[in-house]
């Protein structure tokens, strides 16, 4: 006859649990993962294009003699600061690590930087509005253009990540609760 005791099962139980909870905290994008991949390789080509005028986005973000030329607002700096630290930074590391509160971290940064690339379009194109400048500064460039787009695309995807991974926890919670409890050893003998 087989001996069952409440230990045994106690310890089964909590490496179960403990696995879900391991599991509930990662992500599977699947194919969107290429998409995402894709979108930052994008968004460092943007900054190595021209942003506005001659200044590229690795001058915006130093904050070079380009930059200055072109006349850069703070909203397009924190464009593309945003861009770096979430839209590739954050990203790469939630794809590489597939954690749940890195890809939240990713979307809500790239959300972020959507409005601010929004900010940055704007403000190039009303820069020469109400000031007596002896030349007409450039407006948006394609790298600023490109990387806008592609934010929007990043924050996108993420958001369908993350939504279908909430999905996927809420049916694992119902499972989890569904679950009958192991007998104990009193109910078996």
């Amino acid at each position: 006859m087989l001996m069952v005791t409440d230990q045994g099962f106690d310890a089964y139980r909590s490496e179960i649990e403990a696995a879900e909870r391991r599991v509930s905290r990662e992500i599977d994008p699947g194919a969107r993962a290429v998409v995402v991949a894709a979108l930052v390789l994008v968004l460092i080509v943007s900054l190595l294009l021209p942003q506005t005028g001659d200044a590229r986005g690795v001058d915006v973000l130093v904050n070079s003699a380009a930059a200055h030329a072109e006349m850069v607002a703070l909203p397009h700096r924190v464009f593309c600061w945003l861009t770096l630290v979430f839209g590739i930074g954050i990203s790469a590391l939630a794809l590489t690590t597939r954690r749940w509160g890195v890809a939240w971290v990713a979307l809500a940064g790239s959300a972020v930087a959507c409005a601010a690339g929004m900010l940055a379009v704007w403000s190039r194109q009303t820069v020469n509005v109400g000031r007596h400048l002896p030349e007409v500064l450039p407006g948006p460039g394609i790298g600023l253009i490109i990387g806008w787009i592609a934010i929007i695309a990043l924050t996108f995807h993420w958001a369908r990540v993350i939504w279908a991974r909430t999905a996927a926890q809420y049916a694992a919670e119902e499972l989890r609760q569904q679950r009958p409890e192991p007998p104990t050893a009193e109910q078996l003998g």
